[in-house]
């Protein structure tokens, strides 16, 4: 199979699994919203945003990091790999213990705050998943992860519509949810060959100082990441809250996606870079660019198109406010889209430490935004302030990588897709009022045949893709193997 094979099946197996998995996330949502109410689901979106917010401070960048560095060739594999797990172990260990007493100290309803500590358990399986899917990425098995989070989240579906069924309560459904999240740590692993706790003082240096400069980046992000939803409970509502918090929940199971489709091509770029291979890695530098552009750009006119009759499919006619701030914050995706690819080439450079005061300067302006328009703007104001630290934290990130690495990338298919992708929003926008089901089933038909008729995906790259087996065009070396 040849290297373009096997990264297209990788990816495919990676959307399909989030396409099931992302179903799966919004039935979860459909049956919560459902069950708590207004008010209550506030409850749940200002505990969960809570832990986040310590949950981007812990992350370290630690999937990014992991897959980067299991794809040189500097250490022996597995104790790197066991080094990487316990340091994650720890860090994430640590962090979960901060997070619950740190609550306390806020204005928030004892419910929330009891909250918090129940789903540290669903965190702290998070936080070990990382490892686990940066050794998936640079193996090109992702289909494991993805079959991981499937149980994960069919696990939870089924928990919480029995909790619904049964009306067992806020925090009942609360144990639920973090109970769920342990089976996809458990899954994936059992699937990877085997890991402890040990640690490699040389390998714990260099991880030290590969991760360093990404771990303050990261740090940096929780505040603008995660800011205005842990500020707005401050000075609005439960009630409002809950609309907010909604919103945001449709755009937080779209963004994995490209952040895994980057991880899938970041041991790719390292590998190209660290051998001085240029042109290699202007290729799949290029392959990611397109590749993220085209589910991200189709996904921000389809929300635009049907962002209220959305929210109330996804949350109940309670949560229709949302959808005017689903609206302004899936424009936040473009910037998400730019930030990650090219954040990701500085990475697979070794120029992350370039990007930290980008962070920093975004992080300030954040938080002094949230701190003045929340309070006059309510929703409106947190949810401006949100899609302006996406805006400039993805333009920042491009203008950097583009100076550094002297990689500009076409945007003929770019434009292509934008082409593509507002056609098919009009489209749909025109033919309402109808099902959203059908305005989905549509909107994937039309965006299709565009790109097909535009030429972005090609009659030849199709066949190569889904083709029989052929012999490899590149060495096996390629492939880093753990």
């Amino acid at each position: 199979m040849s290297l373009k094979q096997q990264v297209a099946h990788n990816t495919i197996a990676q959307i399909a699994g989030k396409a099931v998995s992302t179903a799966l996330g919004v039935i979860t949502i459909m049956i919560m919203t459902r069950a708590l109410g207004v008010e209550r689901f506030g409850w749940y979106i200002t505990a969960t945003s809570f832990l986040q917010f310590f949950g981007i401070i812990s992350d370290f960048g630690f999937t990014v990091v992991t897959a980067n560095m299991l794809s040189e060739p500097r250490f022996d594999k597995k104790k790197l790999f066991d080094t990487l797990f316990t340091i994650r172990f720890f860090t994430a260990l640590l962090l979960n213990c901060i997070a619950p007493l740190s609550i306390m100290l806020f204005p928030y309803p004892a419910p929330i705050k009891i909250a918090t500590a129940i789903m540290t358990i669903s965190f702290f399986s998070v936080y070990l998943n990382q490892v686990f899917v940066a050794y998936y990425q640079v193996k090109l098995r992702m289909h494991i992860q993805a079959i991981g989070e499937v149980i994960s989240r069919a696990a939870l579906v089924v928990g919480a519509a029995l909790a619904a069924h049964q009306n067992w309560g806020f925090l009942p459904l609360v144990t639920v949810v973090a109970l769920a999240a342990l089976t996809n740590t458990v899954y994936l692993w059992l699937k990877s060959e085997g890991v402890r706790l040990a640690f490699d003082k040389e390998i714990g240096s260099a991880v030290w100082h590969k991760m360093w400069p990404v771990a303050i980046s990261v740090i940096f992000n929780a505040f603008y990441l995660q800011g205005d939803k842990v500020i707005l409970p401050l000075y609005a509502s439960q009630t409002d809250v809950g609309i907010y918090g909604a919103a945001t929940r449709v755009i937080e199971t779209i963004i994995p996606v490209p952040a895994l489709l980057m991880g899938t091509m970041l041991p790719l770029l390292t590998f190209s870079w660290s051998r001085k291979d240029n042109k290699n890695f202007a290729q799949r530098a290029q392959w990611s660019f397109n590749i993220v552009n085209l589910f991200l750009l189709p996904t921000v006119a389809g929300i635009l198109a049907i962002s209220t009759a959305l929210m109330v499919f996804v949350a109940g006619s309670d949560f229709a406010g949302s959808g005017a701030i689903l609206a302004v914050l899936s424009w936040k995706l473009i910037g998400i889209s730019f930030g990650m690819i090219f954040s990701h080439f500085l990475l697979a450079a070794g120029k992350q430490k370039l990007s930290m005061w980008l962070y920093i300067i975004d992080a300030i302006l954040c938080v002094a935004g949230f701190m003045y328009f929340i309070p006059k703007y309510g929703l409106y104001g947190a949810a401006g302030v949100s899609l302006f630290s996406e805006i400039f934290a993805g333009l920042g990130l491009s203008i950097l990588a583009i100076h550094q690495l002297r990689f500009v990338p076409h945007f003929v298919d770019f434009a292509k897709i934008s082409l593509a992708s507002a056609i098919m929003g009009y489209a749909i926008y025109s033919l309402q009022p109808i099902h959203i089901i059908w305005s989905l089933l549509l909107g994937a038909i039309i965006y299709s045949l565009l790109i097909y008729i535009f030429g972005v995906v090609k009659k030849e790259m199709i066949k190569e893709i889904i083709g029989p087996k052929k012999f490899p065009t590149e060495p096996p070396s390629e492939i880093p193997v753990v």
